[in-house]
């Protein structure tokens, strides 16, 4: 989909306004204010900003471009970094989210879980090459939603006896890729596993392996709103299961003690984290990192930025079906999961984030039923705090 955006700097008459095409399949602009009604635009300096940080060369290019700026001589270049437009950080230490529980939310999960349980077979590792020789690699089929086979990879220290595996889950889009991708946590001496996304592994990465065989009544493209029209049928409930599945998996192989699995991964991959630590019992840890797929109500209005705006893109034609959706997705939010949630949690968060607002994760923080910590990065986006907070996390498991 192809999305214009507009620049507009102070002082700037409204009939000047320079058009920016989008690209397709890229969201890069975002609105930061708009034309008023008089002869000049609000004051603000420039108006918008690439929500995309690969773009900024061709913007500020644009905007530096000669003849722009003998017409504009006070443009200053176009910023890419998303500025804190939530609540203050004060008030982010502080929030507490509206929780919206439906009476039989424990009851569906337990079914839920219960039904895919009773068609669960064991594992199957393959040992590959993959070009790797510190490690023992494994191409791993589990049982998933209903039994439906679910990719993923384990890899494991081949001179120790790992004591923790860390089970990661992967962010939206994305899919378990190479096993040399996923490297780091077993060479901090952790069996690792993980698991890949149903449907998913086309967005960025080095790809997916796991189909999701499920139709769909009419849906926005993405994963957001499929299945929506009912809690049964969504696609989060086939995933969210598999999730916990890729635990009992792990058990099952007899790797390390049942209670010495963490769980972790980044935005989607977070969210799933904590749906997993309201889920299953006696887990070492969850590492969260700037998680997706928590306080829907909240996200959905206020985030500029997909996956959230799926949601309210496919409401902006289904103009009717708001209560039904926001009924759907409260048997998937993770605040009504974490309530449950037993081991202590590390979460991050970016106080620039233009994909998982940081009320949203605060909300998380906030609500999580065990011990948290919190790391803060101001001044990043979505990104948050890569192989830095990667450091952090080592360290924080060691000391658990």
């Amino acid at each position: 989909m192809e999305k214009d955006g507009y620049i507009a700097l102070e002082g700037m008459k409204q009939k000047d306004v320079l058009p920016v095409k989008g690209v397709a399949g890229v969201h890069p602009f975002e609105i930061f204010g708009k034309a008023s009604a008089q002869s000049n635009l609000t004051e603000g300096g420039i108006l918008i900003m690439p929500s995309s940080r690969l773009l900024h060369k061709e913007i500020d290019a644009m905007v530096h471009n000669q003849e722009f700026t003998n017409q504009y001589p006070h443009s200053l270049g176009v910023s890419c970094g998303m500025p804190i437009s939530d609540l203050p950080l004060a008030e982010l230490e502080k929030f507490t989210p509206e929780i919206h529980l439906p009476k039989d939310f424990d009851e569906f999960w337990e079914r839920t879980l219960a039904e895919s349980r009773a068609l669960w077979k064991p594992p199957i590792l393959v040992k590959v090459e993959e070009g790797i020789t510190a490690f023992d690699v494994f191409d791993v089929t589990f049982s998933g939603f209903q039994g439906e086979p679910i990719k993923g990879w384990y890899i494991t220290p081949i001179n120790s006896t790992p004591t923790v595996a860390v089970v990661e889950y992967l962010g939206y889009g994305g899919g378990r890729g190479f096993a040399h991708e996923h490297i780091k946590w077993p060479a901090a001496g952790y069996a690792h596993f993980v698991m890949d996304t149903r449907g998913q592994g086309s967005a960025w990465g080095t790809g997916g392996q796991t189909s999701d065989d499920h139709g769909s009544h009419p849906h926005y493209p993405g994963f957001m709103t499929k299945g929506i029209d009912s809690r049964d049928t969504y696609y989060y409930r086939r995933l969210y299961t598999d999730a916990v599945l890729a635990i009992d998996a792990v058990r099952s192989l007899n790797i390390v003690a049942a209670d010495h699995i963490a769980v972790t991964g980044g935005s989607q991959g977070g969210g799933l984290a904590l749906v997993v630590s309201g889920l299953v019992e006696d887990l070492l840890a969850a590492m969260p990192e700037v998680p997706f797929l928590t306080y829907f109500r909240r996200a959905v209005d206020i985030t500029p930025r997909a996956p959230y705006t799926e949601i309210a893109n496919y409401l902006s034609i289904h103009r009717d079906k708001y209560e039904a959706v926001f009924n759907t997705l409260d048997y998937f939010d993770v605040l009504n999961f974490i309530r449950h949630s037993t081991a202590p949690a590390y979460f991050s968060v970016a106080l620039m984030d233009t994909i998982c607002p940081p009320s949203t994760v605060f909300a998380a923080r906030n609500t999580y039923a065990a011990t948290t910590k919190m790391e803060i990065f101001r001044f990043n986006d979505h990104e948050g705090g890569q192989g830095h907070h990667w450091i952090n996390q080592v360290n924080w498991l060691r000391s658990l």
